[in-house]
């Protein structure tokens, strides 16, 4: 029989690597099966074909999806012949013997259970801020096997904290329940309702976009520069910048905008700066960076450099000043028509003890797994906000992620907005209406969503749930609003990977790398905009001329979210000095992770924020 799978698996054109261990296991599918060799081998044409394998080997590392293959087409023959047959599973016995299934359990917020969050090995350590323990071990990831989302054998585990409280790895509140009868639960027990602005919420929907020109482009960059040189200049530390390309023996400060000078990737030979029209005409001249100890660059940054040029071709920087100085700590001098109450009609003014703290859970799409649309790891984040019910529930595009396959082969039978009705807005207002009115539900859009317009800055979702416009509420992309008067800002471009792809950098001598994850965020908050980069990553609808205020800035923000494909963290962020003293400016940067990665589960952030960081406290929870 081996040598008839061998025979047939060669007539159709493919070889086998590990020649003995795949055989004998496609001799035991063959028996299971009840295949011949030719049905064997036909079958696992369809499945190459499926996953879209590369080569044509045959490998062992295959016979584990070609057999969970193989046991699905079984089902759907069982189940042609028999419509009304239940084929049992591992899932049924657990279910049986543990009088309930787990996943059923959690899977409808109107049956809340007592059973407790399961945390990983690392729930003893208190990891701190660069993901080391308190006894200097480095923690090492879970694991780089990704299991389907439905054959999970644990729900979820705390990956890494942050600042938190002894005693509360486990800590469920069950009086957030009342039963009265064995299957009767009373609604849940509401919480303070937490205030909410948004902060001038551009660009508006439904807007026309991407009809900016080049002096749209050009007129951007120059507004940055000026305004970079204006802080400077304002802070009283700087002088009054110069002209860079004048050759010059004596030190010079100038101000201007860091650009390659080809296509390539930026590096240290092929580093100008760009002055503005207005002292320099616009012109570029070469940078010498050999003079710095530390630096971090990356195309249309603006900085301050201090330098001469002695020739008039090249800078020899000898001091850069990559942020701009704190001049004041909150947005004091906004007209008060900029800021939108959306509660005042719904939520008195909450007691003085409240302001300033906030609890959120955040997470960031996509929101199903690539093997179907079934929104399984959004429904177990509702399970779990609906237990420890958060005041503000935040949630980060892509919702209908464009990348997804079944999304870009077109074999939905559902319009977009369809999907993203039914899936998504149902099961929030289902959550919303169960939490009661104290809940509070944010969504931001993605340029990924295939149901909005896609271009960035990127508009809110135009949205009108009835009964609940004071509980679900859309921000756009990026955006910042005001929550118990903490102040947040979010972008879900991934702005901090485009950043990795494109920096330069040059660590101190001293040898102390320091934290690039840090670096990149702060890099946001020293150029006081969302989206520093220019050019724009392949793939960014970048529009110049549509709302630029909605990039910027204008202060520090008490929590940065800023959702990413790398590895997700949360992290004090010191920003500056202010000029009136020493103190640096506090930020918690979070990067929630994904909440579904490939056909596994991913990760979101659970934070409790108090203005004094040392009781603040987060938990990255893998789900």
């Amino acid at each position: 029989m081996e040598e008839e799978i061998k025979a047939e698996f060669e007539r159709s054109g493919f070889s086998i690597d590990e020649e003995e261990e795949v055989l004998k296991k496609c001799l035991t599918f063959s028996i299971n099966f009840k295949l011949s060799a030719s049905d064997l081998v036909s079958s696992w044409e369809v499945y190459y074909l499926n996953r879209q394998l590369s080569g044509i080997s045959v490998q062992n590392a295959h016979m584990d999806g070609f057999l969970l293959h193989l046991q699905n087409e079984q089902k759907e023959v069982v189940t042609k012949e028999d419509p009304h047959l239940h084929i049992y599973s591992s899932n049924d016995v657990d279910m049986i013997l543990n009088d309930g299934h787990e996943d059923t359990k959690e899977g409808f917020l109107g049956t809340p259970v007592d059973e407790e969050i399961i945390y990983s090995e690392f729930s003893d350590f208190t990891p701190g801020i660069n993901g080391k323990s308190t006894s200097g071990k480095q923690l090492k990831p879970l694991s780089n096997h990704i299991t389907p989302f439905g054959q999970r054998k644990t729900k979820f585990m705390l990956q890494l904290s942050f600042n938190k409280p002894p005693g509360l790895e486990n800590s469920i509140k069950e009086d957030n329940f009342e039963s009265l009868e064995d299957d009767v639960i009373r609604r849940v027990r509401q919480s303070e309702k937490c205030s909410l602005q948004i902060h001038l919420s551009q660009p508006e929907p439904g807007c026309r976009f991407m009809y900016d020109r080049i002096e749209d482009r050009f007129n951007s960059l120059e507004d940055r520069i000026i305004k970079y040189t204006n802080a400077l200049v304002a802070s009283g530390l700087y002088e009054e910048p110069m002209d860079p390309t004048v050759a010059s023996q004596k030190s010079v400060f100038s101000v201007g905008m860091v650009c390659c000078d080809g296509e390539g990737r930026l590096n240290e030979k092929s580093i100008l700066l760009q002055g503005s029209v207005e002292h320099s005409g616009g012109q570029r001249v070469r940078l010498d960076l050999q003079k710095l100890n530390h630096f971090s660059f990356f195309p249309g940054q603006v900085v301050g450099v201090e330098g001469h040029n002695p020739s008039g071709h090249c800078l020899v920087a000898s001091k850069v000043i990559d942020a701009i100085p704190l001049l004041a700590p909150s947005d004091m001098g906004l007209p008060p028509a900029k800021k939108q109450a959306l509660d005042q009609e719904f939520q008195p003014s909450p007691p003085s003890t409240m302001l300033g703290d906030l609890s959120l859970v955040i997470a960031a799409g996509p929101f199903s797994t690539t093997d179907n649309l079934l929104f399984e790891p959004l429904v177990e984040l509702l399970a779990y906000a609906s237990r420890k019910q958060p005041q503000l529930l935040m949630l980060l595009g892509p919702f209908l992620d464009s990348e997804h396959p079944e999304i870009k082969k077109g074999i939905v039978d559902q319009t977009f907005t369809e999907i993203f009705h039914v899936e998504i807005l149902r099961r929030l207002q289902d959550y919303a209406e169960f939490m009661g009115s104290a809940a509070r539900v944010i969504l931001v859009p993605s340029i990924r969503d295939a149901n909005h317009d896609f271009v960035f800055p990127q508009p809110a979702f135009d949205i009108h749930p009835s009964n609940l416009k004071d509980q679900i509420s859309s921000l756009s992309n990026p955006g910042i609003f005001y929550a118990n008067e903490v102040k947040l800002g979010c972008c879900t471009v991934d702005i901090l990977r485009q950043l990795s792809g494109e920096e330069i950098s040059r660590n101190p001598a001293n040898g102390s790398s320091g934290d690039r994850m840090s670096r990149l965020a702060i890099h946001l908050l020293g150029q006081r905009s969302f989206y520093p980069l220019y050019p724009p990553s392949e793939g960014v609808p970048l529009d110049m001329s549509l709302a630029p205020e909605a990039m910027h800035i204008s202060s520090i923000p008490d929590i940065l979210i800023l959702p990413s494909d790398l590895a997700p963290f949360v992290k004090v962020l010191s920003v500056g000095r202010k000029i009136d003293g020493d103190e640096q400016s506090k930020c918690v940067c979070v990067n929630p992770g994904r909440l579904a990665k490939g056909i596994g589960g991913g990760t979101f952030v659970e934070l409790n924020y108090h203005g004094d960081l040392d009781r603040t406290s987060a938990s990255i929870i893998r789900i």
